[in-house]
């Protein structure tokens, strides 16, 4: 398994989210490996697997129908380990009803590029 540079990981995760955030599956598939698995788990609804350019675009129209908004803020990518924290704010669409979660993204690489991403999100309770 060939694991990048942190410069290169860095770069990795700047084109990787990028291209998710313009649903860019052309530019996704050139910094994840063929066979990418993501399993999203908001700590809401149960946990979803999605393989291939099909899944992973569904996932996002889906969440951008949902949410009217959704920001992340307090992004930290870990040098040593790879993962990444974040917290989320979110507000559904169709309710207006205001979400914030903490969650962790934790990834895995082979022939260096991005092969796994595994989300888990939880409701911050105040």
């Amino acid at each position: 398994m060939e694991i990048p540079t942190p410069a290169e990981r860095d770069a990795l995760f700047e084109e990787f989210a990028r291209a998710l955030f313009k649903h860019d599956m052309e530019a996704l598939y050139r910094v994840v490996s063929p066979e990418f698995v993501w399993r999203y788990h908001d700590g809401v609804s149960p946990e979803v697997v999605l393989v291939g350019r099909e899944a992973i675009l569904k996932h996002l129209e889906e969440k951008k129908t949902f949410f009217a908004t959704s920001r992340f803020h307090e992004i930290v990518y870990h040098p040593v380990v790879s993962f990444m924290t974040f917290g989320v704010s979110e507000i559904v669409r169709s309710t207006g009803e205001r979400r914030e979660q903490h969650g962790i993204e934790h990834y895995t690489f082979e022939g260096g590029k991005i092969a796994t991403k595994d989300v888990y999100r939880k409701p911050i309770i105040r």
